[in-house]
């Protein structure tokens, strides 16, 4: 099958540094090659993949300075527009744009949606252009939606090496990934104040949430119990995730999906989650992790932890959020969205074969009706 994935340019695929959504298109695109596809992937020009890579800027928007991204992701979309006919499928990791640019081709497209859905200014336009395809990333993060075109629900995976598994784990408490008020860093830090273990806080601060983070979570950081890494690349994430006791991921808003959990799972160290979002979906409570509603629990799950099976935690893992699992979602989506078009080309084609004078108003097609096909 002949794939397109078009990603964000915020962050190389994969990324340098922190970047969830970047990292999934990384996974799928490299997964689909090896499969035996011929992908091509939309990315920024420091991007490292072994599809055919198309760039529109040299290098990713967020290392670059860039604050403003519409530009350049405008000049990518009209590389992917110029060479849509050589794609059975285009995939976008891209949110809106697409969607006017692209209304003509829906038959061949989906996006999946790796943000949040809960703000109402946004849903005008999914009104709008209803008739995308579109995949979920989590059920939950389909609820404040208004009726659209869902054809899948398909949860994050990853390759099952990426993380090796660590049987013993640490003694510290994880917080991974970057801080802003949604994410309750200062939750965080009062779990391991008041459970007396440590915390290592690995996070990166983007410019938005700088006021946030000076005013709101660095005086917190005061303790000897609490440590401020910053950001770090895949191969610390790896220590950092596998050495710890547990990851803290204590949310305030509806997470999308939470891709740390299953990073964190890889690793074989468990998570304690606050129930918001996705969390109920991906960590099973009491096997990879525990899911919590208050500090108090929050508390309490600390010593949960301790418990644990680190190999259940792994073992859950590989169950549910491995590579393959998720690129055989995919697809499945594109091979359905494959054959509704053929059938459509074939109703059509038979309609112009019992009423010849159709032709005249719908067009030729002669055109072969299973290319592309997997």
């Amino acid at each position: 099958m002949r794939i397109a994935q078009v990603a964000p340019l915020v962050e190389a695929v994969p990324p340098k540094l922190y970047g969830g959504t970047e990292r999934v298109v990384s996974w799928l695109t490299e997964e689909l090659v090896q499969q035996g596809h011929e992908v091509t992937l939309f990315a920024s020009g420091d991007s490292k993949t072994s599809a055919s890579l198309v760039s529109a800027i040299p290098q990713a928007l967020r290392l670059a300075g860039v604050r403003d991204h519409t530009a350049s992701l405008l000049v990518m979309l009209e590389q992917v527009r110029r060479r849509a006919d050589e794609f059975d499928i285009i995939h976008f990791h891209t949110d809106l744009l697409q969607f006017p640019l692209f209304q003509d081709l829906f038959h061949k497209c989906v996006t999946t949606l790796h943000g949040r859905l809960d703000l109402e200014d946004l849903h005008s336009l999914y009104r709008a252009f209803p008739a995308m395809p579109l995949v979920s990333i989590s059920d939950a993060q389909r609820r404040p939606m208004p009726p659209v075109n869902w054809l899948s629900t398909i949860h994050h995976g990853m390759p099952l090496g990426l993380y090796p598994f660590d049987l013993e784990g640490g003694d510290y408490l994880a917080f991974l990934g970057r801080i802003s008020p949604e994410k309750r860093t200062d939750r965080a830090i009062e779990i391991a104040k008041r459970s007396r273990v440590p915390l290592k806080i690995a996070a990166k601060v983007d410019p938005a949430d700088r006021e946030y983070f000076k005013c709101e979570i660095e005086p917190l950081l005061d303790d000897p119990l609490v440590e401020f890494i910053g950001e770090i690349d895949d191969r610390q994430k790896s220590e950092f995730l596998g050495g710890a006791l547990a990851l803290l991921f204590p949310i305030d808003w509806p997470e999308p999906f939470g891709l740390v959990m299953i990073e964190s799972m890889a690793s074989g160290t468990p998570v304690i989650g606050w129930k918001n979002g996705s969390v109920p979906e991906i960590i099973d409570d009491a096997r990879s992790g525990v899911i919590i509603k208050s500090m108090e629990t929050a508390v309490d799950a600390v010593q949960q932890i301790r418990k644990m099976d680190r190999r259940l935690v792994r073992q859950t893992f590989e169950a549910r959020f491995g590579i393959s699992q998720m690129a055989k979602n995919y697809l499945n989506v594109y091979k359905q969205l494959v054959q509704k078009d053929l059938r459509k080309k074939r109703r059509r084609a038979s309609a112009m074969t019992s009423n010849p004078s159709l032709q005249t108003e719908l067009g030729d097609t002669s055109a072969p009706l299973s290319r592309g096909l997997p």
